[in-house]
């Protein structure tokens, strides 16, 4: 059943729930970001709906504590808490890394930022596109490292999208500290990272048995319960089991991008030698303002 006010589905394209009917989930954890609204909350919904313990990581913990009565109702599940977390701020981060215990199966980063005029994070300056998109998950990915790496078969997701299309990532003015900014490069170039970072992990991470891919969920042109389809199918479905470092797009791993389309993934999101270049760029830049002590990266 589509949540009361759920705009009407697309014909034949599936939403998270469908994708997810008959996977029992039970005992596995998941963390979702960003999951008080859009593809973040249908992401929570459905995984809690196939009985996963599910926290829902939100800015506004009263817009949390709504979608999250919202989720018990629907499902019957119990098992959906609440954490704050605000990803435009590290000390944010830190502080639910640092509450998180136990093990988690799924890390799904949905939370992000779109086409907002320049903005920079309070303490450090950064692009919010930038900050939120890929250094914010980047961080808390691997500072709950060692939760993933305590279970077998734990999976990461990335959040991204055509716009990645558009732009490689530029590590000689990540910021627009000296260049005109443009917040559609800026997207793009967020969203390239994303990709980047799933494919560097992979290599870093998948003798740690973990899972870690990137994915479009064409929210802009279906309902978020649609959109969500295609996050469930990386965090949780088994057809998408023992598939790291790639990038889904309606319901597949999608191919080379193609022009005329607007779809695939861009070579320049794949390429592992700018990968392991963007990684160590990230590496430098959180732990300029981490805590000491904490695991940056694993």
């Amino acid at each position: 059943m589509a949540p009361a006010g759920a705009a009407p589905a697309a014909a034949g394209v599936p939403t998270a729930a469908q994708v997810l009917a008959g996977v029992d989930l039970t005992g596995r954890r998941a963390v979702v970001t960003g999951a008080a609204a859009g593809v973040g909350l249908e992401t929570a919904r459905a995984l809690a709906g196939a009985g996963a313990e599910v926290t829902l990581a939100v800015r506004d913990a009263d817009a949390g504590a709504v979608a999250r009565a919202a989720i018990v109702a629907e499902t019957g599940n119990e098992r959906v808490a609440v954490g704050e977390l605000d990803l435009a701020d590290q000390r944010s981060i830190a502080r639910f890394v640092r509450l998180w215990d136990g093990p988690l199966h799924m890390l799904v980063n949905t939370a992000g930022v779109s086409a907002v005029p320049l903005t920079r994070t309070a303490e450090e300056e950064w692009e919010l596109h930038l900050a939120v998109n890929h250094l914010g998950p980047a961080a808390l990915s691997s500072g709950l490292h060692w939760a993933l790496a305590a279970v077998d078969g734990a999976r990461v997701v990335n959040l991204s999208s055509s716009a990645h299309l558009t732009a490689p990532f530029d590590l000689e003015d990540p910021h627009f500290m000296s260049t005109r900014y443009d917040s559609a490069l800026a997207l793009g170039r967020s969203r390239t990272a994303a990709v980047l970072h799933a494919v560097e992990a992979t290599r870093r991470w998948s003798g740690d048995g973990i899972a870690v891919n990137a994915v479009a969920p064409a929210a802009d042109r279906l309902t978020p319960q649609q959109g969500a389809a295609t996050v469930v199918l990386a965090a949780a479905s088994p057809l998408a089991g023992g598939i790291s470092g790639r990038y889904f797009e309606d319901l597949v791993e999608a191919g080379p991008a193609d022009p005329r389309t607007g779809r695939g993934v861009a070579a320049h999101a794949l390429d592992p030698v700018v990968a392991r270049r963007v990684w160590r760029w990230t590496e430098r830049t959180l732990r300029e303002t981490w805590f000491s002590g904490l695991p940056v990266v694993a």
